[in-house]
């Protein structure tokens, strides 16, 4: 069985989530909390596998329940909202920051055309997070940034850098926190552009892009199909789409469906880039459950491309790099102030 602690102010959003969780006989109510407070207490006291966390509340919000949770004791925690207006977006992700591993839309009601597939979402959501090993988050200071391993120095050359012409990452569970990390300390002269899938429930990707937008020195934005890449530019694939690149560096965008199994946008991206760019592009594969990604990142090594996996011990769920590691896919294994400062130390080697 998996016990759900649900948390969340509104009682008729409560009951909702219990009928929910109790059609899965795989899941169990652990409790429930009607606000910050009580969602600490309980989480303590009923060792819950997952917690529902409501965003907005009286009192400790969800960010601020989160992060206390994460301090005292960790447990998989998901990020309940319904699409939410601007001033939610700091605090939706500065809890997945503070260690929570998914955000998901709250169902409509009964009778909602988007109803039994948001439902379904969230059920499978839910045990899947279950699978998550998280970990204590620390108060400690942030790891310096700038100075690629020493192992990394003699092998990123001046030739390793010099023809590169994007960069493609991607990413899934505990994605958004590592991408902010990355995009944040890259230099404000960084010119390389670079086009990032990230796996994130409907609705939640311009509330991502504006967060990172915060914090990130280089201009980012959604790309509309037969745009142009351009330098100095981050770029983030639509929402339900999958996106390539041309021969003539634009891009080419079409929309995935639901019941579409095969839907690997991350490997998509890849094997475009693959393509098109062949050795002049790296590819980064981070956090995520699952395998997307690992089959492109393959292809683009084959094409004599740069990769990168994310390390094991910096990702909230090895999943894909694992699965990358595995094919051989992965020229380094980085954690992600490393892989930073391998991106800074390309861009400096193309202005030489």
């Amino acid at each position: 069985m998996i016990n759900v602690l649900i948390v969340d102010d509104s009682l008729t959003t409560r009951e909702y989530l219990k009928q929910i969780i109790n059609s899965d006989p795989v899941l169990r109510i652990a409790g429930e909390a009607k606000n910050g407070e009580e969602a600490v207490v309980l989480t303590e006291n009923k060792k819950p596998d997952v917690v529902i966390m409501d965003i907005q509340m009286p009192g400790i919000n969800g960010y601020e329940a989160t992060r206390s949770i994460m301090e005292k004791c960790p447990v998989p925690i998901i990020v309940h909202s319904t699409l939410f207006a601007p001033e939610q977006t700091e605090n939706i992700f500065k809890a997945m920051k503070a260690g929570a591993v998914a955000v998901s839309q709250k169902p409509p009601g009964i009778g909602h055309p988007d109803s039994k597939h948001l439902v379904e979402k969230l059920l499978k959501t839910i045990k899947l997070m279950s699978e998550v090993k998280v970990i204590r988050l620390l108060k400690q200071k942030t790891k310096r940034h700038g100075h690629v391993k020493e192992h990394l120095h003699q092998k990123v050359s001046a030739k390793a850098g010099s023809q590169v012409e994007i960069i493609a990452i991607g990413a899934s569970t505990g994605g958004p926190p590592v991408l902010q990390s990355i995009l944040s300390n890259l230099k404000t002269d960084f010119t390389i552009p670079i086009m990032i899938v990230q796996h994130i429930a409907n609705g939640f990707l311009e509330g991502m892009v504006e967060w990172l937008s915060k914090t990130t020195p280089i201009p980012l934005k959604i790309p509309k199909a037969g745009e142009r890449v351009k330098s100095g530019h981050i770029y983030f694939a639509p929402e339900d789409h999958q996106v390539g690149i041309t021969a003539s560096h634009n891009f080419h965008i079409h929309k995935t469906f639901n019941d579409n199994n095969l839907k690997r946008p991350i490997n998509y991206l890849f094997s475009s880039v693959a393509q098109t760019y062949k050795k002049k592009s790296i590819g980064i594969l981070l956090t995520g459950m699952g395998s997307d990604g690992a089959v492109g990142l393959k292809e683009m090594k084959t094409k004599k491309a740069i990769t990168i996996a994310q390390d094991s011990e910096s990702c909230v769920v090895f999943g894909m790099p694992k699965e990358a590691i595995k094919l051989d896919a992965a020229t380094y294994i980085l954690s992600p102030p490393d892989i930073t400062a391998f991106l800074n130390k390309i861009s400096r080697n193309l202005r030489k």
